[in-house]
């Protein structure tokens, strides 16, 4: 098993670019996979996490409902942003700069086979990471994500999830908003969820801009953890 996770951050850079990567990523180590099995081999799985912050962008999964997205064509145009369907679950969630997007492509038979612990433990990393913060982020019931004073009327989205896995192998991940523009989500309902509000760390701290490079560190260390993995670092550009 190979527990080396190779970090890569990409900086700004296109949603479709970037999603065109994760796959070419993501069939390399599938291809490994196939091949250990048709020619009896043991070869390493290399497994990746991206960091990218995208251009205004609108991502529909494909469970998703195109009717959560409340601007037209031409309104998009209008604010400078793009749209998606795309091959993760979940449902609409909105990307731009200010904010965090992790893509880990892990082969998981490399941690443990279990698709619900996976999301559990990225649901952790970021809960153990805005704890640092001083704010107690929660999963909710039946809701995506991670959420700040679940339960009450004030409840508030701070990081959306969607991930794709085949094989064992994973793609997609998590968008934690840290310095957002968060009048982009009045464009949306937030991943289907209606009467639920958004929210960005710098907001609930009351700064005008938070470290981004702090908040990487941060949740790499607690994914190193929770993974029990080895981290190295590539910064591609």
């Amino acid at each position: 098993m190979n527990k080396k996770i190779e970090i890569r951050d990409l900086g700004l850079k296109d949603f479709k670019e970037t999603w065109d990567y994760q796959e070419e990523l993501f069939k390399g180590i599938l291809d490994v996979k196939i091949r250990n099995r048709r020619e009896e081999l043991s070869l390493e799985t290399p497994n990746y996490f991206l960091f990218v912050e995208h251009p205004h962008v609108y991502t529909l999964g494909k469970s998703g409902d195109i009717e959560n997205l409340l601007v037209s064509e031409e309104k998009l145009k209008e604010i400078d942003a793009t749209f998606y369907k795309i091959n993760r679950g979940g449902d609409i969630t909105y990307h731009g700069p200010g904010q965090i997007v992790g893509y880990p492509i892990l082969d998981l038979e490399n941690f443990f086979t279990d698709i619900h612990k996976y999301l559990r433990f990225l649901e952790e990393m970021i809960i153990l990471t805005l704890a640092e913060y001083g704010l107690k982020a929660e999963r909710s019931k039946g809701e995506t994500g991670v959420w700040l004073d679940v339960g009450t009327p004030f409840a508030r989205k701070i990081c959306a999830m969607g991930v794709r896995a085949s094989r064992w192998v994973t793609m997609h991940g998590f968008a934690l908003n840290v310095n957002s523009d968060l009048g982009y989500f009045d464009h949306m309902i937030p991943c289907g969820i209606k009467g639920k509000a958004v929210t960005s760390l710098n907001v609930e701290l009351g700064k005008p801009e938070i470290s981004m490079d702090e908040v990487k560190s941060k949740l790499l260390k607690h994914f190193a953890t929770l993974f029990e993995a080895e981290l190295t670092e590539k910064v591609t550009t």
